[in-house]
């Protein structure tokens, strides 16, 4: 055990946070308070989940806890050190693990294991001992195999857990967790969630976990929401997720299976209490309750109508297969699929299925080995492939594509500059560069205020924002969006999803790839699913998701609504169990028995 295991071997409060105050400079000279005299404490041992909408300060105080920023005023104390002493700073430091959202920001090794030992060798780790940290990290892990390979070979999945295991092998006494699970597909998010609640009980760790997925909240022992750097509610998740009107009121949401039953609830005309909300069964068992004597008002019964989409084919994709190393097998192979006017086809799949490689092929960012990609020019009255080099620069002009880490994609010294830049490469004037940057603005929820600001200054939000409106702006027919929710709170999720629905609207059609299954679902027209490369489903999300066998042979997860409503299925033959909106499940449970009677 070395002297700084002694330091912290005996302590009382993981942390304890009183009145911490902390504020920054913006680059135009504004001083932002990111925690506002925050008290708060996390028990040795305790899970506790952090939520709150971008820019409430939940980052700010993760990299306080840490030692990684100093309160402006107030007393931090972690593992019973104060935090604002030199000789504390690397106590608390070399004990606290942070694994972020984006795992390549962390990484720095050139091979698996060396990325693993740079955080012990920096602690001073003997070199036996260290190679011995490393081995049980990555077996940990599960990546032990992959040890003497790149970490740019892995899957998103897989870096994520070579964070962990970098952090790991430090031997933390607090892990903390900063949207690390956000970019994950659902199997590599449950494997992560798992492998952190295997560390707490197998190493009495902490855990402090930042997320905007209130499932992932309900793992916790304790919730801590913030808004503006004010702590507002502080509890059991039952405590604080049974506040709806307050969630709500801060920008968040609830569980699935907890605003199925608020639903139901209000269609029926009952109250809910704080023990309906302690679980998914106690939800699902006050919704039989309700539903055993129901009085619900029939003038809250409403019929959802078909919407129609339009025959003419904007995109189409025939036999299409590449490789990047012709040693290696196919990123993907023979994929065939077409997006229709004003239609999202979402694109599902797990890490390494190949959807990124597919979408890069869109707008001819990679060329098809094999196959080919055409999207519809309504000038030329023809279709255009990426094929042919002079077809190219048209092709983009027809289609657009948002990267899934939007501060990639941002580069000009100003939001203007940086919405002007497309539409400027394009060949239009300095005045139509003007209106469609700001015709764009509005699309994505911006104000011209924006227009004079460093884009770099900007929360993670208004970046995803503003590169859509970079997009926006040269006016492309086809959208091609990788995870544009992706690290959003909910209500700037429920946002995002809302401009997308309206440019359909609009005609536009788009490609939409994501990880979140109930909002693919919800969106989607039809659904592409992709496994190891291969195409294995092209059609409706009802007819995908109704097939138990086939959703379970490509080992998707079913949308968290969805798998509620199966559930309920069982005692209730009559629901539409493969529906992906919370109002519409909960018109089904209330009055789907009588649409049978109607029928008859």
């Amino acid at each position: 055990m070395d002297s700084n295991t002694k330091d912290i071997a005996e302590y009382n409060l993981t942390v304890k946070a009183e009145d911490i105050l902390f504020s920054y400079e913006t680059n135009s000279g504004k001083d932002v308070v990111a925690v506002d005299h925050a008290s708060f404490t996390v028990k040795k041992g305790e899970y506790v989940a952090i939520l709150g909408r971008n820019g409430s300060g939940k980052s700010t105080l993760a990299k306080m806890i840490n030692i990684l920023e100093f309160p402006d005023s107030g007393k931090l104390s972690v593992f019973d050190l104060e935090a604002d002493k030199d000789e504390n700073f690397w106590p608390i430091r070399s004990h606290c693990g942070m694994v972020f959202q984006n795992p390549d920001n962390q990484i720095v090794g050139t091979t698996v294991e060396e990325d693993v030992a740079f955080g012990p060798e920096n602690l001073s780790v003997p070199l036996p001992e260290l190679a011995l940290r490393v081995e049980k990290a990555l077996g940990y892990v599960g990546l032990l195999e992959k040890a003497d390979k790149q970490p740019s070979s892995l899957s998103g999945g897989q870096k994520q857990k070579l964070a962990i295991a970098g952090v790991l092998a430090m031997q933390p006494q607090l892990l903390i967790l900063d949207e690390s699970t956000s970019m994950l597909d659902p199997k590599a998010r449950d494997e992560f969630l798992q492998l952190v609640a295997r560390m707490r009980n197998d190493k009495g760790i902490t855990v402090i976990h930042i997320t905007h997925d209130m499932h992932e909240a309900y793992l916790a022992d304790r919730v801590i929401i913030l808004e503006k750097g004010n702590i507002r509610l502080n509890g059991t998740p039952s405590e604080v997720f049974s506040q709806v009107d307050r969630i709500r009121e801060l920008g968040l949401e609830l569980p699935k299976w907890a605003e199925l039953l608020c639903e139901v609830a209000r269609l029926c005309g009952v109250e809910t209490e704080q023990s309906d909300f302690l679980s998914e069964e106690t939800a699902k068992k006050k919704i039989r309750e309700i539903l055993k004597d129901k009085h619900p008002d029939p003038k809250l019964r409403t019929i959802k109508e078909p919407r129609e989409v339009s025959d003419q084919v904007i995109l189409r994709v025939t036999g299409l297969s590449h490789s990047y190393d012709k040693k290696e097998k196919k990123a993907i192979s023979d994929i065939a699929f077409d997006v229709k006017k004003g239609e999202i086809v979402t694109v599902i799949g797990h890490s390494g299925s190949g959807k990124t490689t597919l979408i890069s092929h869109l707008n001819g960012i990679l060329r098809p080995l094999e196959g080919k990609v055409e999207v519809w020019s309504e000038e030329e009255k023809k279709y255009i492939s990426t094929e042919k080099n002079n077809e190219i620069k048209k092709i983009r002009s027809h289609v657009g594509l948002l990267f899934q880490y939007p501060e990639y994609q941002l580069f000009e010294e100003t939001v203007e500059k940086d919405i002007k830049f497309g539409p400027s490469k394009m060949g239009y004037d300095d005045k139509t560069c003007d209106r469609l940057m700001r015709e764009s603005l509005p699309l994505v929820g911006l104000s011209e205020d924006i227009l004079k600001r460093s884009p770099f200054e900007l929360s993670g939000g208004q970046k995803r924002r503003v590169a859509f409106a970079g997009i926006l702006a040269m006016n492309p027919d086809v959208l091609i969006l990788d995870e544009p929710a992706a690290g959003l709170d909910p209500a700037g999720q429920k946002e995002i999803f809302g401009y997308i629905e309206t440019l359909r609207d609009q005609g536009k059609s788009i490609v939409l790839v994501s990880h979140d299954m109930d909002e693919a679902a919800r969106i989607a027209d039809r659904v592409l699913v992709l496994k190891k490369g291969e195409q294995v489903f092209f059609g409706s999300p009802e007819k995908l998701f109704s097939q138990e066998t086939n959703s379970y042979a490509m080992r998707l997860d079913k949308p968290c609504l969805v798998q509620t409503m199966s559930e309920l299925k069982k005692e209730y033959p009559y629901i539409n169990d493969t529906v992906f909106d919370v109002a519409e499940a909960a018109q089904s449970l209330v009055f789907g028995d009588m649409e049978e009677v109607d029928a008859q």
